[in-house]
């Protein structure tokens, strides 16, 4: 069997130790932000700092990865006489896996013995690093790139994403509600609670009156359902709001017995468009 590199972008939001840990190839998404020109890879600029800019009234502007930066990076990899399986962002938030099929298209057709699979993972933040995991263990037990692709294709949608911010007008400036909504939210201190739906795009589901009200929502739904409660795969992300996190999976320990397997921040190409204070849930059900 050929060997093969599982190839991600940065929009999975794994730490960078992790991701070297597991041999995964990445890609990093892009942003800019409004008073400065400079312009930061994902991985280029820590959590905190990026949050505090935000928090200071900074607005970033994010750009997918290009078809060149992909080009470039499946071209490596093909030439060392490997095939690659390119698990990617969600199409429903980002053109970025566009643009990988593109360049796989491309390098295939300049390599004739190169086999670059693309699979759009409909997920996003530690959701779609979820997905990323558990495909590392299925390539560590023996899968076949083809193996992996149909592997991935029938988990995706298992994949649960539910979501809170903590402020509404970062939805309100990405075009996601409106400026009356954003207004009227914060003054009776609403907090939405939303998923990630079947076509990869964040949607609201439902409202509660603060904080501390989200988080029981949504340690409710992953109680109510999660496929395997007391012994699942849990990952956790956040917007600079550690303890928030803790708190939930303290939460979901205490009812469901279940650690969190991972806890890890939101990163900034997804946390520009959130905001400081969001956090999310990811972990498996049967139908999304």
């Amino acid at each position: 069997m050929k060997d093969y590199v599982i190839f991600v972008d940065s929009a999975c939001d794994i730490p960078q130790n992790l991701l070297n840990d597991w041999e995964l190839k990445y890609c990093s998404l892009s942003l800019v932000f409004s008073d400065d020109e400079k312009e930061y890879h994902d991985h280029e600029i820590q959590a905190h700092e990026f949050y505090n800019k935000m928090r200071g009234g900074a607005l970033p502007k994010t750009s997918a990865a290009n078809m060149g930066k992909f080009c470039d990076a499946f071209e490596e990899i093909v030439r060392e006489g490997k095939d690659i399986i390119y698990i990617g962002f969600s199409s429903g938030l980002s053109a970025t896996c566009n643009f990988a099929r593109e360049a796989a298209v491309e390098i295939m057709s300049r390599y004739d013995e190169s086999k670059i699979v693309v699979v759009d993972s409909l997920c996003a933040s530690a959701g779609y690093g979820l997905l990323v995991k558990l495909l590392v263990d299925k390539k560590n037990n023996g899968a076949s790139i083809d193996e992996l692709a149909d592997f991935a294709e029938n988990t995706k949608m298992n994949i649960m994403h539910w979501f809170t911010v903590d402020d509404l007008k970062y939805l309100k400036a990405g075009g996601r509600i409106s400026a009356t909504t954003a207004l009227v939210g914060g003054m009776l201190n609403i907090k939405p609670i939303m998923k990630v739906d079947d076509n990869g795009k964040l949607v609201s589901v439902s409202k509660v009156r603060g904080r501390r009200a989200a988080l029981k929502a949504i340690a409710d739904m992953y109680d109510q359902t999660a496929i395997d409660k007391e012994n699942g795969v849990v990952f956790i992300s956040h917007g600079d709001c550690v303890e928030d996190a803790n708190a939930l999976a303290q939460m979901i320990k205490e009812k469901n017995g279940v650690d969190v397997q991972l806890i890890t921040n939101v990163g900034p190409v997804i946390g520009s468009h959130s905001g400081p204070g969001t956090l999310a849930l990811f972990f498996l059900v049967n139908n999304r």
